[in-house]
């Protein structure tokens, strides 16, 4: 070979070989999440001879399979299964009550923790050593599943159980926003001071719901309660059996896009809808549509009196949403729904209240805009039990403009971030 030909082959290969080795390092290829309930060597020695109450529900399941057929196929012992709000198998309407039952599937029976019963009392838990969580939350503090941990978290503790949360990644959990709910208006829909969008799983909401003392500590005494703080992880002293032991996920940070594998509820049917839904139920409270009934529920908003030059839709009757409203009457609005890497662009990290300003600006009768309770009072209108306050309907009333609206609420989200920051158990987003 010619001695030119040979050196310009050898700088071709150079860099062709540079140009591979500079592709390599700058394409990162993120590892797979896994659940909490995927770890099963670090949870399975604390279920094993013990009788088990599990809180599940649809989404509470390891691959293909539900959690409880595994545990069942590994040889544990599950004596109750706790149901949260759309029950254990996810398919009844929001709100909806669900009574007991037995599991055909698994014979067990089925506590229903949702409606006028929120937590297991001593009959629920009389043939239950330990307590195992495992619910797929969307990381939106109206999303009713937080307050149901509250509730089964103080059950544990009132009745010195055991308490094992497998977390789940926060498909929500890459940014916190919205108005920070305050002590007088609590709810199912709200339980504590936390903005709408909070970046936590439930694991490290647990962390916090006992390091603030935000639980309710009535049946514990003073001496254990004081002892029991000092130890965020666990409760380790002699006198009481009440642990708190939540299994991580792996491979999850606060950075994540987390898709979730299976809907959490009926009327979350995709990510457009999880990554919408802090924004747009907010419509509940309202006389408009929130596309409950429709192919793309949070995803498409609207009422039979805005403007018929916007987007039509007619909520049907649909599993979840058997009586949507507006059943079989022409809405107009909008439809928001898109591909998920254009929804978290159009977001933006942050909740989007520009159709709620619209849709009020545009509403022949303000008057009757929020749906109001029968008795009147403020703190029962739902628009702002999901608020956390009566402010945001205040500033709608008011003209108020998005960026207004925002900056109000910088304050209290800054207190937050610092509280939450104790409790974190994963990378954060910044």
């Amino acid at each position: 070979m010619h001695p030119m030909k040979y050196t310009f082959l050898v700088i071709c290969c150079f860099c062709t070989a540079r140009l591979f080795s500079q592709m390599s390092t700058s394409i990162s290829y993120a590892a797979p999440i896994y659940p909490g309930a995927y770890q099963t060597l670090q949870y399975l020695p604390l279920l094993q001879g013990k009788r088990v109450g599990v809180f599940a529900n649809q989404t509470s399941t390891i691959g293909n399979v539900h959690l409880v057929d595994s545990l069942h196929h590994r040889g544990i012992t599950i004596t109750r299964i706790f149901a949260p709000e759309h029950g254990f198998r996810g398919t009844a309407d929001a709100g909806e009550t669900v009574g007991n039952y037995i599991d055909k599937t698994t014979g067990i029976p089925v506590i229903s923790l949702y409606g006028n019963k929120t937590k297991p009392n001593l009959v629920d838990l009389k043939d239950v050593d330990i307590l195992l969580f495992d619910i797929q939350d969307v990381g939106v503090r109206f999303y009713t599943f937080i307050s149901s941990l509250q509730g089964f978290m103080e059950s544990a503790i009132q009745y010195n159980k055991p308490l094992v949360v497998l977390d789940r990644p926060n498909p929500n959990g890459f940014y916190i926003d919205g108005p920070v709910l305050e002590p007088s208006y609590t709810s199912f829909v709200g339980k504590q001071q936390v903005p709408v969008v909070y970046g936590m799983t439930m694991g490290e909401y647990a962390r916090m719901l006992i390091g603030e003392q935000w639980l309710d500590w009535k049946y514990v005494r003073k001496e254990d309660k004081e002892k029991t703080l000092s130890q965020i992880l666990g409760f380790e002293e002699k006198h009481t059996n009440f642990k708190l032991v939540v299994i991580p996920c792996k491979n999850y940070t606060h950075k994540s896009k987390y898709s979730l594998p299976i809907k959490p509820s009926p009327n979350l049917p995709d990510m457009a809808a999880v990554y919408w839904y802090p924004s747009t139920c907010f419509f509940e409270g309202t006389t408009l549509s929130e596309g409950r009934g429709t192919e793309h529920p949070f995803c498409v908003v609207g009422h039979p009196a805005l403007p018929d030059s916007l987007y039509a839709f007619m909520p049907v009757s649909k599993e979840g949403a058997k009586e949507p409203k507006y059943k079989g009457v022409l809405c107009h609005g909008w439809n928001f729904f898109a591909p998920n890497n254009q929804v978290l662009q159009r977001l933006n990290n942050q909740l989007q209240l520009d159709y709620l300003l619209r849709s009020y600006q545009l509403f022949p009768a303000k008057d009757s805009f929020f749906i109001a309770p029968t008795n009147g009072n403020e703190k029962d209108y739902f628009f702002n039990k999901l608020a956390g306050n009566n402010m945001l309907m205040v500033q709608i009333i008011a003209g108020k403009t998005m960026e207004e609206i925002r900056k109000s609420w910088q304050p209290k989200l800054t207190a937050f971030k610092l509280i939450r920051k104790k409790y974190l158990l994963y990378p954060d987003f910044y």
